[in-house]
């Protein structure tokens, strides 16, 4: 895991309305890029809210490893130097998984069957809106496609992880 320098809570540093980016330059904290790791991190909070609903290991597992891979993917977008986009190959892999879990039934939902689920649906609409920031950052060039791929599979992966509770707890229910 990446490190920040030795900072506590308060810098001081952003008084002015700058903040810097992993690479030390300073830019306005209304900065595009500033706005996307922003976002996603706001998505992060979301999915740690899920997970400390969750109840069902595996997919607590999964929402933990998540937290960690939007963490990296918030360094890489803030230019921390040695920092790669995470594998979308990862997150594709879990709409498979769930896919295969569910029977591949798209149907519309509508959130609030479980607070887990809830919690994901909102983690969900955060991770669209910084796909909906981040195509801007693509277009410029200033992001590359993996990172921007990595960002709209995203909510596609806590979309199925909602359901994928929501069709554990149901199951359960039933039992």
């Amino acid at each position: 895991m990446w490190l920040m320098s030795k900072v506590w809570i308060t810098t001081k540093s952003g008084d002015f309305g700058e903040t810097s980016l992993g690479n030390g330059k300073r830019v306005p904290k209304d900065d595009l890029r500033v706005e996307v790791y922003g976002t996603l991190d706001e998505c992060q909070a979301h999915v740690g809210m899920a997970r400390a609903f969750c109840e069902l290991k595996e997919i607590y597992d999964t929402l933990y490893w998540m937290e960690e891979q939007l963490g990296l993917l918030m360094g890489y977008i803030s230019l921390y130097p040695g920092l790669s986009c995470p594998d979308v190959n990862a997150l594709e892999e879990i709409v498979e998984k769930v896919g295969t879990i569910t029977g591949q039934k798209f149907r519309f939902i509508r959130p609030g069957d479980s607070k887990t689920g809830a919690a994901l649906h909102v983690a969900r609409t955060v991770a669209r809106r910084a796909e909906r920031v981040a195509l801007k950052l693509y277009r410029t060039k200033e992001l590359p496609l993996e990172g921007y791929t990595y960002i709209n599979r995203l909510s596609d992966a806590i979309y199925a992880l909602s359901l994928w509770y929501d069709h554990a707890i149901r199951n359960e229910e039933s039992l």
